[in-house]
């Protein structure tokens, strides 16, 4: 197995086994059975024939005329080419639908890591429901049904967690933002990386509603991020009808609910940026409690000590937690954030964080999603590590 960053878990200089590997006596069979089976079919003989003998001579002949007389007989078959049925390896693969990694750009019939494509099976509620709905001057807002319906709950991706893995498997949560700015990015995003992770979609891009509608049709739940001043605002501006510390409660309202209406099917808020914001209770409290009213989740970004989110969910029962890390913030890199990340859901049985969409942080997060599994890692929603009984996280010593 050739020693390249692929190969290596979670940036471990260790060799990992592939997966899969066919040895190159297999596929002779493997041609064989290829050939075989094109010509059957091109000749219209069934796979399963009751007599062998009978199949065998059914091959290259005229089938017998079984209709009356007045019809005429069928056509012989056309004599197909050898180098029209024999396939290369590489060509089975590339039929087969399942994708193939080999280290050092090889090709067929290398030692290879064979990743088959997992199906959507969990499909997320259409967006919006109209239960959910409270107009307002910007648009709809998400609101709790009559009927006690949350949009955290209706618009969630249940957790998927395979029975292979250990019922008390330590539980990754991975939230990646800044999605809705790059078109790139967030193509990129919606293609690579597996349905568990949850979407934190920025509330400024031109195709927010198609791409938030793309995303969920791949199975991805989404979140919206808020901006909120940081401390060193207007110097460092988070964007238009970003939450301040010193607007009225009517001013920070308003531009709440303009961000609120930008896109729906969104389970929760997060912060974006936010330093002085979420530390001045004024401001910052009834921000949070329309945001519990309203069915929804918060979760904290974690990049400020003095953010008083968890203090504040607790006591207006508001469902809430804070990342663990960053994943591309922090100076050794995200492939030595990822083993932290680990750690810490070994270590407390859950662990979340955040991550931005740039083509390195997605690439990695993609590779380590690949092989959580294997390494004995349930990978969840964001939803389900946020539940509804449990109004925040503070037990996690967080």
């Amino acid at each position: 197995m050739p020693d390249d960053d692929l190969h290596k878990p979670l940036g471990l200089d260790r060799k990992a086994p592939p997966r899969w590997g066919l040895s190159s006596l297999a596929w002779p069979a493997i041609l064989a059975a290829a050939a075989l089976a094109g010509f059957t079919v091109w000749h219209g003989v069934p796979t399963a024939a009751p007599d062998e003998s009978q199949a065998t001579a059914a091959i290259g002949q005229e089938a017998p005329a079984a209709a009356p007389p007045s019809v005429p007989p069928a056509k012989p078959a056309l004599q197909a080419r050898p180098s029209e049925l024999v396939q290369s390896a590489a060509e089975v693969e590339m039929e087969s639908g399942v994708k193939v990694i080999r280290g050092n750009g090889g090709t067929a019939p290398d030692a290879m890591i064979i990743e088959v494509p997992q199906a959507h099976s969990l499909a997320l509620a259409a967006a919006p429901d109209p239960r959910l709905v409270e107009m307002c001057r910007y648009g709809a807002l998400p609101r709790i049904g009559a009927d006690g319906a949350r949009p955290a709950d209706v618009y969630a991706r249940p957790a998927e967690v395979n029975a292979a893995l250990k019922a008390d498997a330590p539980r990754i949560a991975i939230v990646v933002g800044g999605l809705g700015l790059s078109r790139r990015m967030t193509d990129t995003a919606i293609a690579d990386l597996p349905a568990a992770v949850t979407f934190a979609f920025a509330p400024y891009g031109r195709e927010l509603i198609a791409n938030v509608a793309a995303a969920r049709a791949n199975g991805h739940e989404v979140i919206l991020q808020a901006p909120m001043e940081p401390i060193d605002y207007p110097q460092t501006d988070p964007g238009p009808h970003v939450l301040l510390s010193g607007a009225t409660l009517a001013q920070n309202t308003d531009n709440l609910h303009w961000l609120m209406s930008r896109f729906p099917g969104y389970i929760g808020i997060a912060n974006f940026l936010g330093a002085k914001f979420t530390a001045d209770l004024a401001s910052f409290a009834p921000v949070l409690q329309e945001i519990g009213e309203r069915g929804l989740i918060y979760l904290d970004d974690g990049t400020s000590p003095q953010s008083l989110a968890l203090t504040l969910a607790a006591q207006d029962n508001v469902p809430a937690a804070k990342a663990d890390l960053v994943l591309d913030a922090t100076p050794d890199g995200i492939d030595a954030a990822l083993i932290r990340l680990e750690a810490i859901a070994r270590d407390k049985g859950l662990a979340i964080a955040m991550a931005s969409a740039l083509p390195d942080s997605l690439a990695k997060i993609s590779r380590f999603a690949r092989v959580a599994q294997s390494r004995g890692l349930a990978l969840i929603p964001l939803s389900a590590a946020i539940g509804k009984d449990t109004p925040s996280l503070v037990d996690r010593g967080q």
